[in-house]
């Protein structure tokens, strides 16, 4: 069942997770020597696949840190 300390403790790590996330790629972004946002709306492919790639990757990296 559901408890109200389960569901709390759900939001916060969801949330933890939300801003770990934002703050990695957004370092991520920082660090490449292109202008990523821009790229994509120019149609390359290839970054757009890179950039879904770490996203991909942070997320699991932050998911395994939370899970223990």
């Amino acid at each position: 069942m559901l408890t109200s300390a389960v569901l709390l403790a759900t939001l916060v790590y969801a949330g933890l997770g939300l801003v770990i996330f934002v703050i990695g790629f957004w370092l991520w972004d920082r660090l490449t020597p292109v202008d990523l946002w821009g790229e994509i709306c120019k149609n390359n492919i290839a970054l757009s696949i890179l950039a879904g790639s770490v996203a991909i990757a942070i997320s699991i990296i932050i998911a395994a840190a939370i899970h223990g």
